[in-house]
């Protein structure tokens, strides 16, 4: 069995995967009119739910990933795992906030970063 090394942001080292009713709750809490906060959020648990909520996007669809600091890693780690397939414009840039639209190109050809 392989194990992968991914990088982190969000002030802590790669963990498991968020559980599910984690997941769920966090994102029934988070997703208010398309904006993800994450900034209430265990830095553990934050990567697990924004890569949930790029998962249930639907072709064309994007969200706005709220955070307390510049996401960088969170971008490479989107490339690395999914070159070509994700969307990235930053809407603010700190000092305070960082506001970075995520999304899923309406084609895998369209996708621009």
């Amino acid at each position: 069995m392989s194990t992968k090394t991914t990088s982190t942001c969000c002030g802590g080292a790669a963990t498991a995967p968020a559980s599910a009713e984690t997941v769920k709750t966090a994102l029934t809490n988070a997703v208010v009119n398309g904006n993800l906060d994450v900034r209430p959020l265990p830095p553990a648990q934050r990567h697990s739910l924004i890569f949930e909520t790029y998962h249930r996007l639907g072709q064309g669809e994007s969200f706005v990933l709220v955070n307390d600091h510049d996401p960088k890693p969170l971008y490479y780690q989107f490339d690395a795992e999914h070159t070509g397939q994700f969307t990235w414009a930053y809407e603010e840039q700190g000092p305070e906030v960082w506001r970075v639209r995520i999304g899923k190109p309406k084609s895998k050809k369209a996708a621009k970063r």
